[in-house]
């Protein structure tokens, strides 16, 4: 299968299971996509620089951060159309058309020129959504190509619940399964792998006992 059909079978798919569930998506989250807010809290993108976000969903984290951050622009994408005319209304409705962008893209495809007009950014991140997208691998290596000098990536997502009871590990990640959802178990070796081709330095933090891992990359300046 190429991959633009591989594209159009996920952007179909993200499309059917959060046609009805966007509507309560950000409520539910809260409660387990933990770790999003400590990212938000340490992008200190640099004043008039851009950030963006790799599978933007609702947009609740591009508006907590441009809350966060107002001396900052910025942009993200997704691949659901349905996510997308929800994240347009929040964003309009917080009054913040002018400093979100949004845009339909492929997390596995992606071109920040193409999409914002934008060669490169200074921040990116990825919330959770990495254990959502089948080339998850080539969603990391385009986020870091596309980092200005002294730029940096930003990954929170599920870990593997290495200092968590077995039992938990096994519920947690059925439930996941519901929801098309698959912990990157290789996410530290891909992270040291695109840190070595592309001459960056790279963190790694187990959060909560492994519920969640936390990384970055970070281009030389």
């Amino acid at each position: 299968m190429s991959a633009v059909a591989e594209a159009g079978d996920q952007r179909r798919l993200m499309d059917a299971t959060y046609k009805l569930h966007r509507h309560f998506y950000d409520l539910t989250r809260k409660f387990y996509l933990l770790g999003r807010d400590r990212l938000i809290r340490e992008l200190a993108p640099p004043p008039g620089g851009t950030v963006l976000e790799v599978g933007c969903g609702t947009a609740r984290n591009l508006i907590v951060a441009a809350k966060r951050w107002p001396q900052a622009r910025f942009v993200g994408f997704d691949i659901s159309e349905a996510m997308l005319e929800t994240a347009r209304k929040s964003v309009e409705r917080q009054g913040l058309g002018a400093r979100i962008r949004l845009a339909q893209g492929d997390a596995g495809a992606f071109d920040t020129g193409a999409l914002f007009g934008l060669e490169t950014v200074d921040r990116v991140f990825m919330s959770y959504t990495l254990s959502m997208i089948p080339p998850w691998q080539r969603a990391i290596e385009l986020g870091a190509a596309s980092l200005a000098p002294g730029g940096s990536l930003h990954i929170v997502d599920f870990g593997q619940y290495e200092r968590l009871p077995a039992l938990a590990r096994r519920l947690h990640f059925k439930s996941l399964n519901d929801f098309h959802v698959e912990p990157r178990g290789d996410l530290p070796k891909v992270m040291e792998r695109v840190a070595a081709q592309q001459g960056l330095a790279m963190a790694f933090t187990p959060l909560l006992r492994g519920y969640a891992w936390s990384g970055t990359l970070t281009r030389p300046r």
